[in-house]
């Protein structure tokens, strides 16, 4: 596990463009092996999808879960919580073994204590934004934020069409801070939409079902990185 914010985004900058195994569309009744499975096809990072029911209308996996998967691997996880209240879990999922904790304006209106608080506990601190969500809403907390996650799916469910209003998002968060910040997309990013992103700025690429859903990782993830480095 990284040890420091500074070398962590070090290494994610260094290596981007890269695609982040979302394991919410793993096979859970096989999590270790599935995580093997993916690390022995050069992930670089595992995102985790933190779904209560509320903030979004899914449930996924929590704490516990967190905790088993940093025992399996020592890959940095990305943690996206899409919670009502990040600010009472944040330090628990940070206990648990998260380097990245990624928020949604649209439950703090206000993210910059939560921010702070996350980069205090020597993580990286994200902010996320829904596709209905105006990106001006992020603009004034992004000297707050080491990585910017943009939806282009309303969260919630895998397998969705990919929102193109992300690219332009996208764009404009490249234009603001794009060398400083980690430029994140997840929804519906697979090989039609990849080459997209990254041309808009994106440097993580947030995979599920485009990854877990093929008998190939290694190949699967090889192909997706090649379309984003390409930009095709």
């Amino acid at each position: 596990m990284t040890s420091t914010i500074s070398s962590l985004l070090d290494e994610l900058h260094s290596a981007a463009p890269l695609v982040g195994p979302s394991l919410l569309a793993c096979d859970f009744a096989h999590l270790g092996e599935e995580i093997r499975r993916v690390e022995d096809a050069g992930a670089r990072m595992l995102h985790l999808d933190i779904m209560d029911g509320q903030f979004v209308p899914n449930l996924s996996f929590g704490i516990p879960v967190v905790e088993a998967i940093r025992r399996s691997t020592q890959l940095p996880l990305d943690v996206h919580l899409m919670i009502e209240t990040p600010q009472k879990y944040v330090g628990r999922f940070r206990d648990a073994g998260a380097d990245m904790l990624t928020v949604h304006i649209e439950t703090l209106p206000d993210p910059s204590e939560v921010l702070e608080e996350i980069r205090g506990m020597g993580a990286a601190a994200g902010l996320s934004l829904n596709p209905p969500t105006d990106i001006s809403t992020v603009e004034p907390y992004l000297d707050l934020c080491d990585l910017v996650l943009v939806m282009s799916v309303m969260p919630g469910f895998g397998g969705q069409e990919f929102d193109e209003v992300a690219l332009d998002k996208l764009r404009r968060l490249d234009e603001l801070a794009g060398e400083r910040l980690l430029l994140s997309v997840d929804g519906g990013v697979n090989h039609d939409t990849i080459g997209r992103c990254t041309t808009a700025g994106a440097k993580i690429l947030v995979a599920g079902t485009a990854l877990f859903g093929a008998d190939d990782y290694s190949q699967r993830l090889e192909e997706l990185i090649s379309l984003a480095v390409n930009k095709k």
